[in-house]
């Protein structure tokens, strides 16, 4: 076929129409429709927990496509919320009505009213039904320079969802009632495939009906025996098994490998975590091994990696944690979650190994109340990355997926990575953090640490509506600054985390000596005397803290010492563990990218350009098929 033909099919065509734009959306919705069957959409979501609402969506450098397949004969919304609430959201609304596709344009004032929006930057594709469900595809540019719009970036973004047993009439969309919901996602960093190879063989590790004690947070663990391997395989995807209807309850799974000369009568031992009376094999289990997140997928490792199983110096007993978060108190509830991992005789070339960096969870980190911006950051250090790969992998190893962890006062957070002092681009980032979507990222490219490098978790916080301090902790209502790394290949360092020094601290809110020996925990304040005999925990809620105290705070909490956490697999440590050093004197720092300015276009530039856009993508398809 002579490849200029189809320029010239439409250069008759427009010159006939009286309105080319009207006559290039309609061949565009018209030849997409026809071509839908070979639209590959790459990654998909179940927006709604009953499978009434699902989504795929692709994207390129400019644009993202969606397409979204519902449970009703009436409209589909769907949208983008700063909040994942109604207000201030940028909506598409369509459906088909009478055998014709249709796609408005919409979103939402602070107040939640319904507004069409002037500019109609999402374009209809193709749209089609049957007697249960509508399935419609559209696309948009990632920035469309307008107001109303939101720009969509690799952060994580809230996605809001409604459908209706109606069609949009002349009046707008009627209410949705309950058919609505809200779901994080990260539409330009999604996370890993679910495919594997059918009849990949695999084990579950579960709970067995735990009674969750009525109490705001209950972190629980059991002990399991990993299946007994004759050679060295490979785990290849690590799956969440949440026991319907306990979404909301369990915030995180943590994997930890015990010591490999526990007895098997530790097997299948249950109980509280961090608990006075647990068992003694509990304080064994050290290293992550693998964690998951409220509202996370599965994670599969990429074609090159996977976590060792059956030789000598592999887990043979892990610790599965789980942390209940029951802030409604809510009794009688029976928990039977756990993990499921896949695994394969297939080796892959590299054995995966992860290791937790960030702020070493403490009563020491602490957070004022009542600050809209609050920033901490965690170092795992270069003397500790110096000196644990210089002796194990002094050729650096790779990063392939991250997974930030803060709690519920955390808004933002980094992962970023310096070489000599210079920054180069963060490891992971999410400048829209949600506590309930937390999972592995994979990395586009895989980054090498090498000896000597650093990396500074920095997290944002909001503590604007709280009165009292927050402490490092376990509680959801406590916070944690984590960012946990997967790499290759698999080498001895677990923890490279740090502290600032509470001497400093303590020195900013007035106190002039701790009671010695130290006997309670938290320790006692000695001097002065409006913090006598009180807690440090007691004496730091007792200032009285203002934004600018706080904001002042928070500088000297940065530069203050750190104490180094650097601990190998198992319980040892290399040697710097414990020291004491001084955050980093950085000679650059990365710069944000900022998106490309926009600028204001008349009608009919804007109507010439959406032309052009127009014939370029009905090019592109008829090209497409051609090469076919």
């Amino acid at each position: 076929m002579d490849k200029t033909r189809p320029l010239v099919f439409l250069s008759m065509v427009l010159d006939m129409c009286e309105n080319k734009l009207l006559c290039a959306v309609f061949l565009t919705s018209l030849l997409s429709s026809a071509c839908s069957q070979s639209t590959r959409f790459v990654h998909s979501a179940a927006l709604d927990a009953n499978g009434r609402y699902n989504i795929k969506w692709g994207f390129d450098e400019s644009t993202i496509t969606f397409e979204a397949e519902v449970e009703t004969k009436g409209y589909i919304g769907f949208g983008l919320s700063p909040t994942g609430a109604m207000a201030s959201s940028d909506i598409v609304i369509g459906g088909v009505l009478n055998g014709s596709p249709y796609l408005l344009d919409y979103f939402t004032d602070s107040n939640r009213k319904v507004h069409k929006d002037p500019m109609q930057n999402y374009q209809l594709l193709y749209g089609r039904e049957n007697d249960t469900h509508t399935v419609l595809a559209f696309t948009r540019n990632i920035q469309t320079c307008d107001d109303n719009d939101k720009v969509i970036t690799g952060s994580t973004v809230r996605v809001i969802w409604a459908f209706h047993d109606e069609d949009v009439g002349e009046s707008g969309p009627n209410y949705h009632g309950m058919n609505r919901g809200r779901k994080s996602l990260r539409l330009l960093n999604p996370g890993t495939s679910s495919s594997i190879p059918a009849g990949t063989a695999f084990f579950d590790l579960q709970n067995e009906k735990v009674p969750v004690p009525e109490k705001d947070t209950t972190y629980w663990c059991r002990i399991f025996k990993i299946p007994k391997m004759k050679r060295k395989h490979h785990i290849i995807r690590i799956e969440p098994l949440i026991q319907k209807g306990h979404e909301n309850l369990i915030h995180h799974i943590l994997l930890y490998q015990c010591d490999s000369n526990l007895n098997k009568s530790e097997i299948n031992q249950e109980h509280e975590c961090y608990h006075p009376n647990m068992p003694d094999s509990f304080f064994t289990c050290e290293t992550i091994l693998f964690a998951w997140a409220i509202g996370g997928e599965g994670f599969t490792y990429p074609p090159h990696v996977g976590m060792s199983i059956g030789t000598l110096i592999d887990p043979v007993f892990v610790q599965m944690e789980i942390h209940f978060d029951n802030p409604s108190l809510q009794k009688g509830i029976v928990d039977s979650s756990g993990l499921r991992l896949y695994y394969s005789p297939i080796l892959r070339r590299y054995d995966a190994g992860v290791i937790e960096t960030g702020v070493w969870v403490s009563l020491f980190h602490m957070l004022p109340p009542g600050m809209q911006d609050y920033i901490t950051e965690g170092h795992c250090t270069k003397e500790c990355l110096q000196e644990s790969l210089n002796s194990e992998m002094p050729s650096g190893v790779h990063v392939f997926a991250v997974l930030l962890h803060a709690h519920l006062a955390g808004r933002a957070i980094r992962a970023r990575h310096f070489r000599q002092q210079v920054e180069l681009q963060p490891l992971a980032s999410d400048e829209q953090f949600d506590f309930n979507f937390q999972e592995f990222q994979p990395l586009g490219q895989e980054r090498l640490i090498l000896p000597g490098d650093s990396i500074i978790t920095e997290c944002r916080y909001s503590t604007k509506d709280r009165m009292n301090m927050t402490w490092g902790g376990l509680s959801a209502r406590d916070e944690m600054c984590l960012s946990y790394l997967l790499y290759y290949p698999r080498v001895n360092l677990a923890r490279c985390e740090s502290l600032p020094e509470i001497t400093g601290q303590l020195k900013f809110i007035g106190v002039k000596k701790i009671q010695e020996p130290v006997t309670t925990w938290p320790f006692m304040i000695e001097s002065p005397k409006k913090f006598s005999n009180l807690s440090f925990t007691e004496a730091m809620d007792k200032y009285r803290w203002t934004r600018k105290r706080g904001k002042a705070f928070n500088e000297v909490v940065r530069k203050l010492p750190m104490n180094v956490r650097c601990s190998k697999i198992g319980q040892d440590e290399w040697s710097i563990q414990g020291m004491i050093v001084s955050p980093p004197e950085l000679k650059s720092e990365q710069k944000s990218v900022v998106a490309l300015p926009c600028r204001n276009v008349s009608g009919s530039q804007f109507e010439s350009s959406l032309i052009a856009f127009l014939i370029a993508y009905l090019l592109l398809i008829i090209q497409t098929h051609i090469d076919l």
